[in-house]
C-alpha cells in the first residue's frame, strides 16, 4: 500500500521562524546521518520517514557522504520519495552538504566551485530530484579562498538547484565573513547547522550573536552528544553503544566517571520536570528560541515519538538552569 501521510500531521509540530527569512523550520527535523546507509534495514528506513512525517517533521537533512557507503543514503531517500513520498514532496525541505571527502582527487573534497556545484549535481542524481531546498557548505575550507566557497554558493541558487544556502562547523570570525560575502553577491545566508548539547556549548561563543544579528537561523547537531544523553548510559556504557564501537565521534574514553556522574544528575532533573534525559536535553537545546530546530537522528520510531514529545516542556524556570549549569560545570 502506498504511504498516505496523517491529516493530523501539522497540528503535531511546533515550527519557526529560520532567521529573518520565510522559511519555517519544524523544531524537531530528521537527519540521515545514520542509519540510511547501504548496510541498513530499507524498510526502517521507510519506517522512519513516514512517522516522521506524520508527526509533522518536514525537514530532512543529508549530505553527499552519509552511509556507508558514502552517498547510499542520498539514493534510499530518494528511491523512497519516488516510490512513496514524492506527492508530498512540495510539503518537504531536503537538505544536503558537501565539504569532506567524497570521492578520489584533487576536486573530491573541501570547498572549491568545482568541487561544490559537481557534488551538488551527484546528489541531485542520487536523489532524483531537480532542487534541494537548502544546500550547505559542510566545513570550512582552509586551502580556497573563502570568496569562492561562497560563489559557488551564490552560483548554485543562481542555476536554481538550490534555494537557499547554508554553511556549517564555521567559527564566529568565519561565520560573519561569510554572511558579509554572501550578502555582496545577493544570495543571503539562511542557516548555520553546528555541533551544539549539554556536553557541548561553544557556539555560545559568540557564533549565536553573530547569526542573530546577520538573521540567520540554526540548527543544531547531536543535541544528545551522540547518545549520551540518554538514558543508555545511566549504568555505564553499553556494549552496543556508540561509544562501545570502533571509529564513532563518541569515543570511549571520552564517557568518564564524571561525564557518567553528570549524566545521572542530569536524569534525576529530567525526572523531576516528568521527561526523560534525551526530552529534557532537546528541550534545553531550543530553551531561549537561539535554536531554530534540533536535529535528531533515530534507529527506531519509538525515539522519534519520544523526542518530539520533547516539544511539550521547551521552558525552564531559573531554578532548574542554575542547576543545570552546576551539574555541567
Amino acid at each position: 500500500m502506498v504511504y498516505q501521510a496523517s491529516r493530523e500531521r501539522y497540528q503535531r509540530m511546533q515550527y519557526e521562524r529560520c532567521g529573518r527569512s520565510g522559511v519555517q523550520l519544524p523544531a524537531i527535523s530528521l537527519g540521515l546521518w545514520h542509519n540510511f546507509g547501504s548496510v541498513d534495514s530499507f524498510e526502517n528506513m521507510k519506517a522512519l520517514l513516514f512517522r516522521s512525517f506524520d508527526l509533522g517533521i518536514t525537514h530532512f537533512d543529508l549530505a553527499n557522504n552519509y552511509g556507508p557507503v558514502p552517498g547510499s543514503a542520498e539514493e534510499n531517500f530518494g528511491r523512497i520519495l519516488r516510490q512513496e513520498m514524492g506527492s508530498y514532496r512540495d510539503e518537504m525541505l531536503i537538505s544536503t552538504k558537501a565539504g569532506y571527502t567524497m570521492w578520489e582527487g584533487p576536486y573530491g573534497d573541501w570547498g572549491s566551485k568545482k568541487y561544490l556545484v559537481s557534488s551538488l549535481d551527484q546528489s541531485l542524481k542520487r536523489m532524483g530530484l531537480e532542487y534541494v531546498d537548502i544546500f550547505y557548505h559542510h566545513r570550512p575550507d582552509p586551502h580556497t579562498p573563502l570568496e569562492e566557497t561562497m560563489a559557488a554558493l551564490d552560483l548554485i541558487v543562481r542555476q536554481g538547484k538550490a534555494l537557499y544556502v547554508g554553511i556549517s562547523n564555521y567559527n564566529a570570525e568565519q561565520t560573519a565573513q561569510a554572511v558579509e560575502i554572501l550578502n555582496k553577491l545577493g544570495t543571503p545566508l539562511l542557516i548555520h547547522q553546528f555541533r551544539y548539547s549539554m556536553f557541548d556549548r561553544w557556539v555560545e561563543g559568540g557564533l549565536q550573536d553573530v547569526l542573530q544579528e546577520a538573521g540567520a537561523g540554526s540548527i543544531a547537531f547531536s543535541p544528545l552528544a551522540q547518545g549520551l544523553l540518554t538514558e543508555r548510559y545511566l549504568k555505564g556504557i553499553p556494549t552496543d553503544s556508540r561509544a562501545g564501537k570502533p571509529n564513532t565521534f563518541l569515543r570511549s574514553e571520552n564517557v568518564t566517571e564524571d561525564v557518567l556522574q553528570k549524566v545521572q544528575a542530569l536524569h534525576a532533573l529530567a525526572q523531576e520536570r516528568g521527561q526523560n534525559l534525551a526530552q529534557m536535553a532537546l528541550s534545553w537545546v531550543l530553551r531561549e528560541g537561539r535554536v531554530t530546530s534540533a536535529l535528531i537522528g533515530a534507529s527506531r520510531v519509538e525515539q522519534i515519538e519520544e523526542n518530539v514529545t520533547a516539544l511539550e516542556k521547551r521552558t525552564f524556570t531559573e531554578d532548574e538552569l542554575r542547576i543545570i549549569d552546576s551539574i555541567l560545570c
